[in-house]
């Protein structure tokens, strides 16, 4: 199993990704304690130098973190003719203890990942790196997350069994099964009907605010778009999924991954990812605008995050109601 050319390349790069990871944190302890941009000394200089590769390194590692999470999902979608019983990712993950807290974790680094490299963008704008401390700061909170993921996902890759009866996705989410996916699968439609459009809702006009009013409500609408990301990821099981596949008790998250769909799977993911860090990334640039250096460059950088957010959500939401309004598939005894 571990000889899949995708598997290779997942576990070849977490490795990679991670030791440059702890190479940068481990080079960041130098940039807490030495850094001072206006010395001319020897170790200023070779500070300079290194943090111009770091970042430039850094700044590909973590867009290959952002990748691997769907290459994660695509081969586990892949993999799933390889288990009886599993008939999309979703059996696949579910063959060992390791998948889903695998999944759970590079979710939590697309986002993590995304912040810093939205700092480490603002920073590189300034002429004096304002932020340069803090950017390695947050990596080093990183840091243990993407090594996490690294270890288990090797660990899921590793404890594959072909022989292992896996569940269904039919099985794992549906209002009668156990665990976070039948709770997830048991949501009532009405009320997650309406938690999804108002929390959509809440996302364009806090983020409207935000544009309008010169930057205030920076921190509510981050923490909008994070409720957002949640309500609709908990919506796509719980109603939404139901209108693609037109079947009253059809919930998986993955098999609107496939050709059958035509791949619109990665469209609503991508899109919500997409919101969610341009969110966060209006929220870790909230502190930052009153340096001198960043003064201009802030604000301008906050402005395009919200208006990505904004545009992800929306996209969203006209892909999610245009299927349930076009569809012949009408939910009945809510």
């Amino acid at each position: 199993m571990i000889m899949h050319p995708a598997v290779l390349a997942l576990c070849t790069g977490s490795i990679l990704v991670s030791c440059m990871v702890l190479y940068s944190v481990w080079y960041g302890i130098s940039i807490q304690r030495h850094w001072n941009l206006w010395s001319g000394s020897e170790r200023q200089l070779d500070l300079e130098k290194k943090t111009y590769l770091i970042s430039t390194v850094m700044s590909y590692a973590l867009a290959f973190q952002l990748f691997s999470l769907f290459l994660f999902i695509f081969t586990a979608d892949k993999l799933n003719t390889l288990f009886t019983g599993a008939m999309c990712a979703a059996g696949t993950l579910n063959v060992n203890c390791y998948g889903y807290p695998t999944l759970v974790l590079k979710i939590i680094n697309f986002v993590l990942g995304g912040t810093w490299l939205v700092m480490n963008y603002a920073d590189n704008k300034a002429f004096d790196y304002p932020l340069i401390r803090r950017k390695y700061l947050l990596l080093t909170a990183i840091a243990p997350f993407v090594i996490a993921e690294a270890i288990m996902q090797g660990a899921y890759f590793l404890n594959l069994r072909p022989h292992v009866i896996t569940s269904c996705c039919g099985s794992l989410f549906s209002t009668e099964g156990s665990g976070i996916q039948g709770g997830l699968a048991g949501l009532p439609n009405v009320p997650m009907m309406i938690a999804f459009y108002l929390a959509m809702g809440m996302t364009m006009i806090s983020g409207f605010y935000f544009l309008m009013r010169g930057g205030r409500g920076g921190y509510f609408f981050a923490l909008i778009s994070i409720f957002t990301f949640v309500v609709s990821v908990a919506s796509l099981i719980s109603f939404i999924s139901l209108y693609f596949y037109e079947l009253p008790t059809h919930r998986c998250p993955f098999c609107i991954l496939q050709k059958e769909y035509h791949y619109v799977g990665y469209a609503l993911y991508i899109t919500l990812l997409v919101g969610v860090v341009g969110g966060t990334g209006v929220g870790i640039l909230m502190p930052y605008h009153k340096f001198e250096s960043l003064q201009t460059i802030v604000p301008s950088i906050k402005k395009r995050l919200t208006v990505m957010s904004m545009a992800s959500y929306l996209l969203f939401t006209l892909i999610v109601t245009s299927v349930m309004v076009f569809t012949d598939f009408k939910l009945q005894g809510y």
